[in-house]
């Protein structure tokens, strides 16, 4: 999804104030293009960001199974952050990851989140600004489609459940993944495979360029350590 459309008259809204004649509006549509067609039309992308050891290990006991790695997060919250000049990204989570994160820090600042929970205690509890609850992903695109602040990017940030149902949809179209090389003891899994050496089933890993293309800043290559934990940032795609 571009980032950069430019506006477009909406031609309904024209035919509905009677400001022009039917078979204008006909033609109009008829010559309309793809690259022509409001972002608000189409499909909101979905993309996951994810810490993960490469047996795909992301949690243990409901909390991260490395600690301090201040830069990794910075990172996230920069990309995670990042948006067009009036446009708001989304950070979609669980339940648990909303409650895992320090109260102080809930909700994630310059961010919309929503959290995804059957819990009607929860959805009973009034909650900060720009926070929402919903008992889906579905549901969750479908928020973003009609809050007016929600026109930047939609971020899955977890938990597993959460991963799981996101992949399941065509919206999801890339992970951000932050490989933690190193030997953790691990309870709580990503759902796919996404090997070191590039490979894996239905996804392909980009280029370095690409991906700091897409999270508009240039990431450092190769490995990093922080806290005696190395990792590295990586960018995947979905294989159509």
């Amino acid at each position: 999804m571009s980032h950069n459309d430019p506006p477009l008259i909406h031609i309904k809204q024209l035919l509905h104030l009677n400001l022009l004649p039917a078979t204008t509006i006909l033609n109009l549509s008829h010559k309309m293009t793809t690259s022509d067609t409001p972002t608000t039309m189409l499909p909101r992308e979905l993309t996951l960001i994810v810490a993960a050891t490469n047996k795909m290990g992301i949690g243990k006991a409901g909390t991260l199974p490395w600690t301090g790695l201040k830069k990794e997060m910075a990172y996230f919250a920069r990309v995670t952050k990042r948006a067009d000049a009036g446009k708001t990204n989304t950070v979609i989570m669980g339940r648990k990851t909303w409650e895992s994160i320090p109260p102080r820090f809930r909700p994630l600042k310059d961010r919309i989140n929503i959290i995804i929970t059957r819990s009607a205690s929860l959805a009973d509890t009034p909650l900060p600004p720009n926070s929402h609850v919903t008992h889906s992903v579905s549901d969750a695109l479908a928020l973003t489609a009609k809050l007016e602040e929600s026109s930047g990017r939609n971020f899955i940030i977890g938990g597993a459940q959460i991963y799981k149902e996101a992949l399941g949809r065509s919206e999801t179209k890339r992970i951000l993944l932050t490989r933690i090389l190193g030997d953790f003891d691990c309870d709580t899994f990503f759902p796919v495979e996404l090997k070191e050496d590039g490979t894996a089933e239905g996804w392909r890993r980009v280029e370095g360029a690409e991906l700091n293309r897409w999270v508009g800043e240039e990431v450092e290559e190769g490995v990093r350590e922080e806290a005696g934990t190395r990792y590295v940032f990586e960018m995947w795609e979905r294989v159509e």
